[in-house]
This record gives C-alpha cells, sequence and structure tokens, in this order.
C-alpha cells in the first residue's frame, strides 16, 4: 500500500475507533476489508462522496436485552443477549447465534460485518447479522438449555421474521438450541415459517447444514488448487478443533483422499502419524458430540501424541484448515507454516489468522489463502439454500444440496480470482474477496439513495 493509500487508511479507521472503542475484534475485521477498499475505491469518487464504507461499518442497528432463567436448583439467573443487524441491502439480516461466555459486542459485531461480505459472495439474496448471549452451554442440563433459549427468544422474537432476519446456529447453538427457539418462535406468534436455518430436516430444516462448513472449506480448498492443476488427494493435512467444522472438513478431506493428521480442542492438541481414518473420525465425533469429552482421550484410544496448551501449526504439513476460533495463527505459526512448505490454508474459522499472520504469508506468494468470508460461507450458503426450501415447501435431496453448495463455492472462487489477480497472476484471495463482496452491497446502497 502506498503512502497515500495508507494515509487515507489511517484517517478512515481513525473515525472508526471513535466510534467503536474497546472493541478490538470489530476493529480487526473493519481494517482487514478497509486496506483492499480504499486503494480499490480511490478513483471511483461515488463510493466515497455517498460514505459507503463508512456506513457499511455502522450496524443498521444493535439490540441488546436481559435474559432471565431459572436453573434446575431454582436459582434464578440473569444474561445478556444480543442481535446485530449489520446491513440488509441485499436481504434480510441473516447470520448465527453464538451461546458463549466470550460473546459480547465487539465480537458480534465483527462476525456481523464479516457475514456481509461473506453473504454477499453467495450470491443469495441475504444480508448480514449475528447474535447471541454471554450464556454457557457446558455443564447444563437439557432442561436448563431449553428453558434458556426460550428466554432468549422470547425477547428476541420482536426483532426477527423470515424476511426481517434469520438467524442460525454457531458456537454453542446446535441442532438442539434452535429446536427449543424455534418452538418458542412458533408458540409466540402463532406461524410456522422459515424464521430459523439448521432446524431438524423434521420441521424444515436442510440436508447438510450441519456439514456445509466443513465441506465448504475443503470444496475452496480444491478449487484453489484447480485453479493450479494441484490436488487434495495425497496431501498431508492439519486441522485445528473437533467440532462440526472442523469434522466434517476431516470428512470432506478424506473422501477427497486427504490424510489428516491433527484435531484440536481448547486445551490442546492430538497429532496421529498415521492418519486419522473413517472408524477414528466416527469416535472423535461420538466423543464430541455424546460424551462431551476431551481431544486428548484419542490418544488413549488410538496412540500419537497429545500437546497440551499448544497449536497444531508447527506439525509439517501440505495444506492447513483453521477451524476452531478467530485469531488462532500468529505470525510466528505463519512463518512455521511456511517454512514446512505448506501449499493451502483455507479458513473453516471466521477470521482465525491475526493481521500480523496475513502479512507474514501475503510476503511470500507460495501459500494459497482463502479467507474465512470466502472459505467458510458453505455454512451460510446451505443456510440460504434452507430458506429457499422453506418458501417452496419442499426439501431437496442430499445430492442436491451438495451441488448447489459446490457451486456457491465455486462462484466465490471464480469472484476472488476475477478482482484479486495481479498482473502476474498472483492471486490475492483477501483482495478478491473483499472487493467482490463489497461491490454488490455498494451497489444496492447507492440504488436506494441516501438512507
Amino acid at each position: 500500500m502506498n503512502s497515500h493509500y495508507a494515509d487515507d487508511l489511517a484517517t478512515f479507521m481513525a473515525g472508526v475507533e471513535r466510534r467503536n472503542p474497546n472493541e478490538p475484534e470489530f476493529l480487526q475485521a473493519v481494517q482487514e476489508v478497509a486496506m483492499d477498499i480504499i486503494p480499490y475505491i480511490a478513483d471511483k469518487p461515488i463510493y466515497r462522496d455517498l460514505k459507503i464504507l463508512e456506513r457499511m461499518t455502522e450496524p443498521d442497528r444493535i439490540v441488546s436485552f436481559r435474559v432471565v432463567w431459572e436453573d434446575d436448583n431454582g436459582e434464578i439467573r440473569v444474561n445478556r443477549g444480543y442481535r446485530v443487524q449489520q446491513n440488509n441491502a441485499i436481504g434480510p439480516y441473516k447470520g448465527g447465534i453464538r451461546f458463549h461466555p466470550s460473546v459480547n459486542q465487539s465480537v458480534l459485531k465483527f462476525l456481523a460485518f464479516e457475514q456481509v461480505f461473506k453473504n454477499s459472495l453467495t450470491g443469495l439474496p441475504m444480508g448480514g447479522g449475528k447474535g447471541g448471549a454471554d450464556f454457557d452451554p457446558k455443564g447444563k442440563s437439557d432442561r436448563e438449555i431449553m428453558r434458556f433459549c426460550q428466554a432468549f427468544m422470547t425477547e428476541l422474537h420482536k426483532h426477527i421474521g423470515p424476511d426481517t432476519d434469520v438467524p442460525a446456529g454457531d458456537i454453542g447453538v446446535g441442532a438442539r438450541e434452535v429446536g427449543y427457539m424455534f418452538g418458542q418462535y412458533k408458540r409466540i406468534v402463532n406461524r410456522f415459517e422459515g424464521v430459523l436455518t439448521g432446524k431438524a430436516l423434521e420441521f424444515g430444516g436442510s440436508r447438510i447444514r450441519a456439514e456445509a462448513t466443513g465441506y465448504g472449506a475443503v470444496y475452496m480448498m480444491e478449487e484453489m488448487l484447480q485453479h493450479h492443476n494441484e490436488s487434495i488427494e495425497g496431501r498431508t493435512c492439519v486441522v485445528s478443533g473437533s467440532g462440526n467444522v472442523a469434522t466434517f472438513c476431516v470428512e470432506k478431506l478424506l473422501e477427497l483422499g486427504g490424510k489428516v493428521v491433527t484435531l484440536s480442542d481448547s486445551a490442546g492438541y492430538i497429532h496421529d502419524p498415521e492418519g486419522i481414518d473413517k472408524a477414528k473420525l466416527a469416535w472423535v465425533m461420538d466423543l464430541k458430540n455424546n460424551r462431551r469429552g476431551r481431544i486428548e482421550e484419542y490418544v488413549r484410544e488410538f496412540g500419537g501424541t497429545y500437546h497440551e496448551g499448544e497449536k497444531p501449526w508447527s506439525v509439517p504439513c501440505d495444506l492447513a484448515f483453521p477451524c476452531a476460533t478467530q485469531n488462532e495463527i500468529s505470525a510466528e505459526d505463519a512463518r512455521m507454516l511456511l517454512d514446512n512448505g505448506c501449499r493451502g490454508l483455507s479458513e473453516g474459522a471466521n477470521m482465525p489468522t491475526t493481521p500480523e499472520a496475513i502479512r507474514t504469508i501475503q510476503s511470500g506468494k507460495t501459500l494459497l489463502h482463502a479467507p474465512g468470508k470466502a472459505a467458510n460461507a458453505g455454512g451460510v450458503g446451505v443456510s440460504g439454500l434452507e430458506m429457499s426450501q422453506n418458501s417452496l415447501r419442499l426439501q431437496w435431496t442430499r445430492k442436491e444440496v451438495d451441488e448447489h453448495l459446490r457451486k456457491i463455492i465455486r462462484g466465490i472462487h471464480d469472484q476472488c480470482v476475477e478482482f484479486g489477480t495481479a498482473a502476474d497472476g498472483h492471486v490475492d484471495y483477501f483482495k478478491g474477496a473483499n472487493i467482490a463482496g463489497f461491490n454488490k452491497v455498494a451497489a444496492a446502497m447507492i440504488a436506494y439513495g441516501v438512507m
């Protein structure tokens, strides 16, 4: 970035920081986008005159509310719930609900801002939003989780609807939680409508919704490699996390001939040099989904090594898939990946690489790096397909949904190539995703006038 653009970026970010103090996650997400958009709009005065980027960084609204519920001991508990409705220029607000102690306004604003670009890239008519609560589902009984979800929806239902805002699941919110919230919504409004996605098949869900984010991250990697006449088959893969995104990422990698050697959770990672096969993966899914165990138990069952308190990025690999949480890859981790000859990195999590790590990776131009807004868009893509199926009052087959998912990811890759390819042929997937996502939303905002 030349000095003129750097000055413009600094001025722009100073304004964002002034309006959003003490929100580091949100500021990081905005800066990552602004670094590409400010040079792009430098010769396009309409975007500057209408303050499009400034308007995109300001949420349409943020709803914050008290959630009061009763635990199994009869004690009254109080949590805080949120819904960030960031931008609905191209469709109803769309984005997950997260239940986790780390939830705060900064985290949800970063996720909602990313969601605007991610949803735009899918080609589906969806705006961006995000919500959640500082509620921790771990250690809670099913009855406690049900009561919390019902209390949460009692307030949230005032602000959502199938043509207004369509939440989905996220960390801490799976099919069980979505079911409880959908039931409460239906009871309050007395309507059966597609107001939530990630529902069970029995009441309007879509096939492949649970798998979609993990599958999409692999499909994005496949597209990047194919663009260079390469493939996943025979490649050693490092995956972080052990939830839905990570395990279904592993499932698809195995199907395409990859060899996965790591998984992790918040306490550490396991390294299995022999590879995690389908039987081992099924055991991990049972461990995490049913027994709520820790990943270190894998080593006692199958061998390998467990690395407490560490991340898996020092393990030599061809392909890396961060599928855990934000900022899990530091500049030092990125340097290790490069030094070990890693060829591709596809972000299954939201913003898992720090700004310093991104700069480290981009300086080398040897590692194909797909940002989360492109690589993990498969989840919201299938959520959009669930909305379509709800509107049509039908359900597509697994094959049909998977074909739609592949088409969505291929379209995202093509947009990244279109807007991110330099004169020397190198594709900057961050730049491509940011500009492509921006263009569609900006065009709609301009068409509406100043509002």
